[in-house]
């Protein structure tokens, strides 16, 4: 299950003790980046404590308990993911993460700790996984809520920094029964979750109000070999998700195109067993070099029902 590709240049896998040369030199590149955020025994100082961290992990898988990923990009490991706990007789789990820098804006965080609780909720049976994360941790926040998890609360002052200080922590969880990938779906569900994909791509761009667009939305919402084409011109123009992404995350955060908001006006939506498509009408605004614009176009999008929940495969478009 934790042996799979991620996209084409990304897969995730065991993080096991033959990995400890790798794992400590990607912890040298990380260390001042994560420091912070994690445990002082995680980042480990040499091949002896990097090993050690990895062997500890591997024992405890063995007993079904913790377990350890790494995830690699372009064959360097990068970052990685964890169950914190796993505890199967009360049916709760915790699960963790982190990146280098370089490695991050390209939405594997999203994808790998979906798999994760997916593959706790519906191959293990769990019933809770729970997401801390210090409260000015706000990537680590983020995550959670692109989870679709609760905040249940602040633990004030739970532990001690590397700062000798006394720092709080956020509890976040989803439940198994909230998690689209398990809950029971007639197709009003199903249609409720292919809406709420189209309004997050479409609010991907939204930079109203001086708010900064979020364009890593994209990848999140579809499969990670998705494709976007644009049929205004004579000539189709196809995308995969880093071309498309890259062009418009600037001209929205240059000055180029301010006040930008695009939205559907109306929808026809088929839904084939795990297969779906949509027909949308959908207008746009903004000012485009400081000149006022609105318009308005026709989108068409498929989407393919996945363990993590549906996701949008193509999408393509033509403006009026």
């Amino acid at each position: 299950m934790f042996t799979t590709p991620l996209r084409a240049d990304a897969e995730l896998r065991a993080l096991e003790p033959r990995h400890a040369e790798e794992f400590l030199a990607h912890i040298d590149r990380a260390r001042t980046h994560i420091a912070p955020w994690v445990g002082p025994g995680f980042v480990a100082a040499d091949l002896p404590a990097a090993r050690a961290v990895l062997q500890r992990y591997a024992d405890e898988a063995a007993a079904d308990r913790r377990r350890i990923y790494g995830i690699w990009l372009d064959g360097t490991l990068v970052g990685g993911t964890m169950f914190v706990s796993f505890d199967a007789a009360l049916g709760v789990c915790e699960i963790g993460c982190w990146l280098e820098p370089a490695a991050e804006g390209r939405g594997l965080i999203i994808q790998v700790v979906r798999m994760m609780i997916d593959w706790a909720f519906r191959v293990r049976g769990l019933t809770r996984a729970e997401w801390r994360t210090l409260p000015d941790n706000a990537r680590s926040v983020r995550v959670a809520q692109r989870l679709g998890m609760s905040l249940d609360g602040t633990l004030r002052q739970y532990f001690t920094g590397a700062d000798g200080l006394r720092h709080d922590k956020q509890v976040w969880s989803i439940l198994a029964d909230e998690w689209p990938a398990t809950a029971v779906h007639g197709e009003a569900d199903v249609k409720a979750e292919l809406d709420q994909l189209t309004r997050a791509f479409l609010g991907a761009f939204t930079n109203t109000g001086g708010t900064r667009p979020n364009v890593d939305v994209i990848r999140e919402v579809f499969l990670p070999q998705g494709r976007i084409i644009s049929n205004v011109g004579a000539t189709p123009v196809v995308y995969d998700l880093d071309a498309f992404i890259a062009p418009r995350e600037k001209i929205l955060t240059d000055g180029t195109l301010t006040e930008f908001s695009e939205w559907e006006v109306s929808e026809r939506t088929e839904i084939f067993g795990s297969v779906a498509h949509r027909f949308s009408h959908y207008r746009k605004s903004g000012f485009l070099d400081g000149a006022w614009f609105e318009g308005s176009g026709h989108k068409t999008t498929q989407f393919v029902r996945t363990a993590a929940g549906w996701r949008m495969s193509s999408l393509a478009w033509d403006d009026v």
